[in-house]
């Protein structure tokens, strides 16, 4: 088994390589469960979302549903995209995830405002 690490050019590789197969490491494995959670409970929150706007036509729903929407798919796109990647790029998935993450929640703050 070969733990790499280059500390200044690609981040710190956790995980084990035995011979030219990855093996996935815990810390992995600790962020897709935590992903698949996050994913889970935030469309969860879109499909209330959206009940209450069929129940009452109220366009802040609409508003809460999106912006949950965006965040969840934030997260998705970004562990999908690392686990497709190995890892690398990690700025870039960063970026896109806070990037997401940030307009969903203003859509969720947005629609807190407009409440009647």
């Amino acid at each position: 088994m070969i733990i790499t690490g280059d500390i200044f050019e690609s981040g710190f590789n956790t995980g084990y390589r035995e011979g030219r197969y990855n093996v996935v490491s815990v810390i992995e494995i600790l962020y897709a469960v935590s992903t698949v959670v996050f994913v889970v409970a935030g469309l969860t929150m879109v499909g209330m979302a959206m009940r209450a706007y069929v129940k009452t036509s109220r366009q802040a729903m609409l508003h809460l549903s999106l912006g949950f929407s965006l965040a969840v798919a934030g997260a998705a796109s970004t562990m999908i995209s690392a686990f497709l990647t190995g890892f690398t790029g990690t700025r870039s998935l960063l970026l896109v995830n806070s990037g997401l993450t940030t307009f969903g929640f203003l859509f969720v703050m947005y629609s807190l405002v407009i409440y009647e």
